[in-house]
């Protein structure tokens, strides 16, 4: 039997970095830029006004001095007029400065009225101008050329936000991974579909479906397959010639009918791992029609099985594959409510977080097959594997769920 970093180590070797792709600025959340970016333009890219107020030659703008105004300077102007001796202009923030400017007078230090008014002809300084006042350099935040975003910057709203500033419309960002998800078992029924005897509906194929998206991961095929091994060769090999990972549920135990075996066995590793839920387990690397290598994940069929599996397992792997952290924070919070565990295997328990200490989300704890309370849990408490109960007032490291 494999610890849980063993079999980790193992399933994270399945991964090779995928290649990049332009992708437009205001896209791509999570992903992970390839290239450095250097600065296209500076930033900002002209001289510019930090104020509303008033352009005006600092010599000139003494206080009490009255300057004739010479038109205005909103921003996004496309000319501006010459400040030229004993003249101002009204200008607005980040305007462009007129040639002949040096400083901006607030409008508070004027006697011209806040907002909207008309354009006055004179402007008298209550305070007197000092060169380079409220003025903004170009490129006094970024020059171009400056690399402002380094390779392996993970992609969110503020690196969109400076790429965009600096010139960008598109970016480089690493390819998600595509995800086929294959779910088995003769017992399962489409969702919503009304149950024959001995079925249940496939919730695995969703669940899993739900978490590659979580996990950075793109789906591109989903299928609930029965227990028939030329039927599941066929969906297979359509899933290897579509993606870069498989991930099955279902079929990877001891019993007569585990398809999964049947058909990969020989190709792929069966293993157990010292954990509870998802002691049974398969990892290894298919071939597609072109002799592509395709990373296969094979999973338990039991609903928790599948959740705690895909968190410890799947997660990293696609995370691998997209050059992101692997790792799984966790926090140590006191439980509430006790629980047992088995002895030497390691247990993920789904649990609620309430008033800063844990209790188990079914008061059954761990049980493979409780899904109906997957929806409440916080996270998944970690119990070693010498510990066989947990009680009110222990500590517990808990693995978060976003």
């Amino acid at each position: 039997m494999l610890s849980v970093e063993e079999y980790l180590e193992r399933v994270l070797a399945l991964a090779t970095l995928l290649p990049s792709e332009a992708t437009p600025v205001d896209e791509g959340r999570g992903r992970v830029l390839t290239e450095d970016l250097t600065a296209r333009v500076a930033v900002p890219p002209f001289d510019n006004s930090a104020m509303d107020g008033f352009a005006v030659r600092a010599a000139d703008a003494t206080t009490g001095a009255a300057l004739s105004v010479v038109g205005d300077i909103p921003a996004g102007a496309t000319s501006t007029p010459t400040v030229g001796p004993g003249e101002a202009a009204r200008i607005m923030t980040g305007a462009p400065m007129p040639p002949g400017a040096d400083a901006v007078v607030p409008v508070e230090a004027t006697d011209q009225p806040m907002g909207a008014a008309p354009l006055p002809d004179r402007v008298v300084v209550s305070e007197a101008a000092v060169p380079g006042r409220h003025v903004r350099r170009a490129g006094e935040d970024v020059r171009a050329g400056d690399t402002v975003l380094p390779s392996g910057t993970v992609w969110g709203a503020e690196a969109a936000s400076a790429a965009a500033s600096i010139g960008f419309g598109s970016v480089p960002l690493r390819r998600r991974p595509r995800v086929a998800v294959l779910s088995t078992g003769s017992e399962l029924a489409p969702a919503g579909e009304p149950l024959g005897f001995g079925q249940i509906p496939d919730s695995n194929s969703i669940l899993l479906a739900g978490l590659v998206e979580r996990f950075g991961g793109r789906v591109v095929l989903r299928r609930s397959v029965p227990d028939d091994g030329a039927r599941f060769a066929r969906v297979l090999d359509e899933a290897c010639a579509a993606a870069d990972v498989v991930v099955t549920s279902g079929g990877v135990s001891v019993g007569a009918f585990e398809v999964v075996r049947q058909v990969v066995e020989g190709e792929i590793e069966f293993v157990t791992v010292a954990m509870q839920p998802g002691k049974p387990q398969a990892c290894g690397a298919l071939r597609d029609r072109d002799g592509r290598a395709v990373a296969f994940v094979g999973l338990p069929g039991n609903p928790v099985s599948v959740f705690v599996s895909a968190w410890a397992f799947l997660r990293p792997l696609l995370a691998a594959f997209q050059g992101l952290p692997t790792g799984w924070p966790s926090v140590e919070l006191p439980v509430a409510e006790g629980w047992r565990s088995p002895l030497g295997r390691r247990q993920y328990t789904p649990v609620r977080i309430a008033a800063g200490a844990v209790l188990p989300t079914h008061r059954l704890g761990s049980g493979s097959h409780l899904v109906a309370s997957l929806h409440l849990a916080d996270g998944l408490a970690v119990v070693p594997e010498l510990v066989e109960a947990v009680s009110p007032g222990d500590v517990v490291a808990v693995h978060g769920l976003t």
